[in-house]
């Protein structure tokens, strides 16, 4: 594995023990993609928590050869796709750097999907690092399949986004128990209760002041309707 993947596992270590599963598609797919060995596999499923069989995941994936950061995303894509995004996002972020050319200095970011690269001259990025959104619509009061859309993108940061809105801590409680199994519910929940309530108010400007807040990335609305 390489340097760099190693390094988005550890930094995102904490987050991936607590925002995934392994128990079900990941392991398998792994075992079945022969990234994992048998033994592996029994070794993970011995661990007495959810979060501890995660760990001992990541704890075995860098030794595993060149594919195995890849393989990993690709378990990921099913259950986890927020997940395999920011993991994705990471990369680009880290993979930003600057190189001379004829023309002076330029940024040049390499993006990584399903093998492929992309180089974004600085002009690109610089329209990635703003919320590309027109003023008319940033007034307009988002409707529920937009809120349903930007909830399957978001991922362990939606309390933050729900409590910066200004929904309480009971609040998201009652959005997590409401559907205790599926992240994007428990998100939409807390949305639809947020505009619920602030009626006009709940404007997409005053949604991108949260996700803003929350330091996300624009692309985090690259597949809502906007």
């Amino acid at each position: 594995m390489e340097s760099r993947h190693k390094d988005i596992l550890r930094k995102n270590r904490l987050d991936l023990s607590l925002n995934i599963s392994t128990d079900d598609t990941i392991v398998q797919y792994l075992y079945q993609e022969d990234i994992l060995t048998l033994n592996h596999v029994e070794e993970i499923q011995a661990q007495a928590s959810s979060k501890n069989r995660t760990l001992m995941l990541l704890d075995i994936l860098p030794a595993r050869g060149p594919k195995a950061f890849g393989k990993f995303l690709e378990s990921l894509e099913a259950e986890y796709p927020w997940v395999r995004e920011r993991l994705l996002q990471g990369l680009d972020n880290a993979a930003v750097q600057v190189t001379s050319t004829g023309h002076g200095m330029e940024e040049v970011g390499v993006s990584q999907r399903k093998g492929c690269f992309r180089v974004f001259p600085s002009r690109v990025l610089q329209r990635l690092d703003h919320w590309d959104v027109p003023e008319s619509v940033l007034q307009l009061v988002p409707s529920d399949l937009q809120l349903n859309k930007l909830a399957g993108r978001l991922g362990p940061e939606w309390v933050s986004v729900l409590l910066d809105l200004g929904l309480s801590t009971e609040d998201v409680y009652r959005c997590r128990t409401s559907d205790p199994f599926t992240m994007q519910n428990q998100v939409l929940a807390g949305l639809v209760l947020w505009k619920q309530r602030s009626g006009r108010t709940a404007t997409v400007h005053r949604l991108i002041q949260s996700l803003r807040a929350a330091e996300l990335h624009p692309s985090i609305l690259d597949q809502v309707p906007l």
